[in-house]
């Protein structure tokens, strides 16, 4: 860069590569520079100029920061380093606007202070004895900030343009355009080696202009008077090639900034070259690499159709709903160009008939995994199995899962080992795209104090999902069971028909992952039919929230480092009495699902003043926990939970139970492994004195 009038300047952004060095600096061994010369360990002071932005860029460019600890040098390769350091720091000024800015950089050899620039310095440090740290500052003095002058959205350049027609000795070859990385573009030609213009007058005088939309012009958002900062023209460039392509322009170029420097007015003329190209539909779709799925079903769910508008959010929106199908281990889409011409009856948008292939490239994962399930709590003790997912069974898809877990290893609220084995079956639109048909087939049996249970149950249902947040699912189920409880064995045959609506808006890929903002939601009603041992009706009534706010929000954290979380629980049994209703359907309380603290079932009645629970038919229980990221990938948390379970039908009814504790987190790439301690505040009679939980995810 420079600050002569009419000398051309490209904007940029300080080097990143830097930044990233000083990461490994902790870790990494000095080593020399490959001469005879010792290396010389200095230590860097950044003056501060009172402004984040401009210190962190200073920062990120100087190799003297970046380097000091990784790749400690000889006398003359520092002394070299420390150059050059002044045109990087420069060129971090100038890309926040100070375009008259001046650096200094001063070495401290012992007691003798000596400009980084004097020619002395490298004999100096050559001198110095082995191991002497030397002391290297670097300041600033910023002068004004320049802004954005005139700015120029102008067609590119012809080749024809030579460098005869442009006036002045000294001509400089523009930038090859490059546009930001996209999936959904093709690789552009390389542009023709060109001169520019010298002046902005003549850039202008020698192109025509270009008149953008109001759409384009709003995402454009760039106009005179506005700082000099690199990172929003930069970003005024991608803003307005995302909005030109969105508007199907799909080989839409917008070149990189060129800049017109003006010191006596202390500003920057702007030119932008802007070629939109024809705008275009939706060509002829092709996929490749499918081996074992069949391209029938992607075609059927494929949000895409051909004739449509050409918009790289709609191919994307496309691409990650065929991802969601949990069959591919990846999946690209771009552009296959030629652009072809359609005849009017397969185009969507009259008029355009031009349209660009689209390429979907596919590469499928293994259809068979095998994986382990691990768990354990003090109530209810260990939990360990195995599960064998086949992901694509007959190419549409098709998730077939068999489970078996061996459950109540230890645990105070077991009384011996049970199992749990069953079959999850999953068909993925199911008479129609986006809804999923779920069969389950399930044994269990759990010796818990509240009761002993053996049963089989079978379930089949739909789920859909409904516009952006919202999931519906219905399904009938059918339940053989036996129960003992308190030395009184029956057998129940239960058919329900549960009905759910859950929200979730925290937006996470990966549902393990802790939520930092957003609202969970569900509701559920389950109407029910006990046919032996007496027949009764019943209906389930629950319904939980959650919802996560980020003190970032407040100025005090970093994004989703700091979040508290809170959650709420009410259930209720409407129909029927406690001992009305089998007791696995009755409401329970205690654990890490509703109060921590108080073993699993233990919240709520129990039989006389011993740890057998009887259940109840309304509950209620809420949680707050504050949640805190540390570095090395570690967390605590700091939670309070509340609960009760009553006789009656109406929640808030029984004996509050309050529980309190804390735990530690470590954050794995699957997510994090999550280990907590609870204590009750009013323990009940044979209640525990404490619980420990470990588990993958947060509770909530």
């Amino acid at each position: 860069m420079s600050c002569m009038l009419g000398v051309v300047t490209v904007f940029c952004a300080p080097l990143p590569l830097y930044a990233k060095a000083s990461k490994t600096a902790a870790t990494a061994q000095p080593v020399s520079d490959g001469t005879s010369d010792p290396a010389i360990p200095y230590t860097v002071i950044l003056t501060p100029t009172k402004h984040p932005e401009l210190d962190a860029a200073i920062s990120a460019s100087s190799q003297l920061e970046s380097l000091q600890a990784s790749h400690a040098v000889g006398a003359y390769a520092l002394a070299g380093r420390i150059r050059s350091d002044y045109d990087r720091v420069n060129i971090a000024l100038e890309s926040q606007g100070y375009y008259a800015g001046s650096v200094q950089i001063s070495v401290k050899v012992g007691t003798r202070v000596v400009g980084g620039k004097d020619p002395s310095l490298p004999d100096i440090l050559k001198a110095l004895e082995k191991n002497q740290k030397v002391a290297i500052t670097i300041s600033s003095t910023l002068g004004p900030r320049f802004s954005l002058g005139s700015i120029a959205l102008l067609a590119p350049l012809e080749k024809a343009a030579a460098p005869a027609q442009v006036a002045g000795p000294q001509t400089v070859k523009a930038p090859v355009p490059k546009a930001p990385a996209s999936k959904t573009k093709a690789p552009p030609e390389a542009a023709p080696s060109i001169a520019v213009p010298l002046t902005f007058a003549q850039a202008v005088a020698q192109s025509q202009p270009v008149t953008l939309a109001p759409d384009e012009r709003k995402a454009f958002d760039l106009s005179s008077g506005q700082p000099a900062v690199a990172e929003t023209v930069l970003a005024a460039q991608n803003t307005l090639l995302n909005q030109l392509q969105e508007d199907g322009y799909a080989t839409a170029s917008v070149s990189t900034p060129v800049a017109y420097l003006e010191p006596q007015a202390q500003k920057l003329d702007i030119v932008f070259r802007v070629q939109r190209g024809p705008r275009v539909v939706i060509g002829p779709i092709g996929m490749e690499g499918l081996v074992h799925t069949n391209q029938s079903f992607l075609r059927n769910r494929l949000e895409l159709k051909e004739g449509e508008l050409y918009r790289p959010s709609r191919i994307e929106a496309a691409r990650q709903d065929l991802v969601s199908t949990g069959v591919f281990a990846s999946v690209q889409v771009r552009n296959a160009p030629p652009i072809i011409t359609l005849p009017p009856s397969r185009t969507l948008m009259p008029g355009i008939l031009q349209a660009m292939p689209i390429e979907f490239s596919f590469k499928e994962a293994k259809r068979r995994t095998l994986s382990a399930e691990v768990g354990y709590s003090t109530d209810l003790g260990g939990r360990l199995g195995a599960s064998w997912t086949h992901h694509n069974l007959f190419g549409n898809a098709e998730q077939l899962k068999l489970t078996a877990l061996v459950t109540g290893l230890g645990g105070s609220a077991q009384q011996g080992l049970g199992y749990d084995v069953y079959a999850d079956f999953m068909k993925p639109d199911f008479l129609s795209k986006g809804q999923n048909l779920s069969v389950r087939l399930e044994g269990v049996r759990q010796l818990l104090y509240s009761y002993h249970q053996t049963a089989i149950i079978a379930r089949a249902g739909l789920n859909r999902h409904v516009r952006k947040y919202w999931n519906l699912s219905g399904s009938l189920m059918g339940e053989q069971e036996q129960i003992k409880q308190f030395g009184d064995t029956r057998s129940y045959f239960i058919v329900a028909a549960p009905l759910n609506a859950t929200f979730d808006n925290t937006r996470l890929t990966n549902p393990i992952d802790p939520a930092t903002h957003g609202v969970r939601a569900s509701l559920s009603i389950t109407p029910s039919e006990s046919l032996e041992s007496g027949s009764t009706f019943f209906t389930l009534l629950s319904a939980q929230a959650s919802t996560y706010f980020d003190l970032h929000h407040l100025g005090i954290s970093r994004p989703g480092r700091s979040v508290i979380a809170v959650r709420g629980i009410v259930g209720s049994v409407q129909g029927a009495s406690t001992y009305q209703i089998p007791p696995d359907q009755r409401l329970y309380a205690g654990g890490p699902a509703t109060v921590r603290g108080f073993r699993y079932q233990g919240v709520g009645p129990q039989y006389g003043r011993t740890k057998y629970a009887i259940g109840g038919t309304s509950m209620d229980a809420g949680s707050v926990e504050f949640r805190q990221r540390l570095p090395m990938n570690l967390g605590v948390a700091g939670f309070v939970d509340a609960g009760q379970v009553g006789t009656g039908s109406r929640p808030g009814q029984g004996t509050l139970r309050v529980g309190y504790g804390g735990g530690v987190r470590y954050f794995t790439p699957i997510g994090p492994i999550r280990v907590d301690v609870a204590l009750p505040m009013n323990r009940p009679p044979q209640g525990d004195k404490w619980e420990l939980y470990f588990g993958l995810g947060e509770t909530f």
